[in-house]
């Protein structure tokens, strides 16, 4: 047991995991988090690949029994084109199936979990200020009765996601390779009527006009739904407000209009802007970046709370190498893996807008071994090196495009 103290800033999904592995290790873990749970967070479409990180932090049983929508895959549509992923067709090993949650729910639930094996969170607990030129990290924190007090530790995660605690404080930001795009999205009451629509599978559909605008429908299990569109701020700036451009937009599209013709919009339009981010550097002295607290992409293919759950589970292994004496590497055992998987993603999200990766995932003379291969990707297996997709990412998908690129 090696009785050293982690401070962990955010309760969400890479703070729990990190915090509930950590604990498993004897360390001793706190969690600051600046809000209360639950509370509304985007993100609601998980991928295969996080069971394995629930698995590992001991919650899957808790997520297996919430009620959650059990997700397959994905349906991609655009225009009169649909084209299905299931996951259990992916060519990596691993969970073939996942869950589309909202987050509220999820989030406070890992929380909980967490707890439950022994996790200390203090909730309303704000990070101001961080000291990290000492032997040891000091973070001052205001607590929810405004009381400003400090906090010694032996190591600090920041899993703060879009709140970027430590980045701000300790001037790490950096511009993100993305052009900036904005999002608006809501819950709503779907009222789908509909005796071919799947719940078990996250929709894409690309609008009918602009290749570069997308809208997501993620069905929950309660009738509910997230709907969302994205798409360079432009696409926006014609309206009169948000949400007149987001009705706008959903009619504009064909089959999102039919089906949605009787859904309840009971919930404002929420919109994120510019949130691509990236960070000089994902370590440092007496602290490490967790999910999109260190980089986020882009929402198209749900990656964040993979990366995020990735991130976590890589920082406890290094940490528990670090205070046990096994020899730790930040680089080579936490930044370059990590860095790993979200370039691949990152070499398929820009596929997406430059309309490469549509012509591949629409092409009508799909090659099931190869088409196995992009579903494991879209199933968030972005670190089988056994995939040829994954290992050499840019120039296997460049070949793979100029194939459906070239007339029959």
């Amino acid at each position: 047991m090696t009785g050293k103290k982690i401070i962990i800033i955010g309760a969400g999904p890479s703070g729990s995991i990190a915090a509930a592995l950590l604990q498993k290790k004897g360390f001793q873990t706190v969690i600051l988090e600046r809000q209360t749970f639950p509370r509304f967070s985007i993100g609601e479409s998980l991928l295969p690949q996080c069971m394995a990180f629930i698995e590992e932090a001991g919650m899957l049983e808790a997520v297996n029994a919430a009620g959650f929508q059990l997700k397959t895959g994905a349906d991609f549509i655009c225009g009169d084109k649909l084209s299905s992923f299931y996951f259990a067709d992916k060519f990596s090993a691993g969970f073939p199936t996942t869950f589309q949650v909202q987050r509220d729910r999820f989030d406070a639930l890992l929380a909980t979990e967490a707890q439950r094996q022994g996790v200390v969170i203090h909730w309303q607990h704000q990070v101001v200020a961080a000291d990290f030129a000492h032997a040891k990290p000091m973070l001052t924190v205001v607590d929810a009765e405004a009381n400003t007090y400090q906090l010694e530790a032996d190591f600090v995660l920041d899993a703060s996601g879009f709140g970027r605690v430590l980045p701000r404080l300790l001037a790490l930001e950096s511009p993100s390779q993305f052009p900036v795009r904005q999002a608006l999205f809501t819950h709503i009451e779907d009222n789908i009527d509909c005796p071919h629509y799947d719940r078990q599978q996250i929709r894409i559909v690309v609008h009918p006009e602009m290749a570069d605008v997308w809208f997501w429908l993620i069905p929950f299990s309660n009738g509910r739904s997230s709907l969302g569109v994205v798409g360079e701020p432009a696409v926006f700036s014609g309206f009169a407000d948000e949400q007149t451009a987001f009705h706008a937009l959903v009619a504009q599209d064909p089959s999102l209009a039919k089906l949605l013709a009787q859904a309840k919009y009971d919930t404002p339009i929420n919109t994120i802007k510019g949130y691509s981010a990236n960070v000089s550097s994902l370590y440092g002295n007496g602290y490490a970046l967790l999910g999109n607290a260190g980089e986020f992409l882009d929402p198209v293919f749900s990656s964040g709370v993979t990366i995020a759950m990735k991130s976590a589970s890589l920082a406890a292994k290094v940490l528990d190498a670090q205070f046990n004496g096994a020899g730790a590497d930040w680089q080579r055992d936490f930044a370059e893996p990590l860095q790993k998987g979200v370039d691949t993603f990152r070499t398929y999200v820009s596929a997406w807008y430059t309309g490469e990766l549509q012509d591949v995932i629409f092409y009508n003379r799909q090659q099931a071994n190869i088409k196995a291969m992009i579903c494991s990707i879209l199933a968030g297996y972005v670190w089988d090196d056994n995939n040829p997709y994954v290992k050499n990412s840019q120039s296997r998908l460049n070949t793979l495009v100029e194939l459906c690129r070239t007339p029959a």
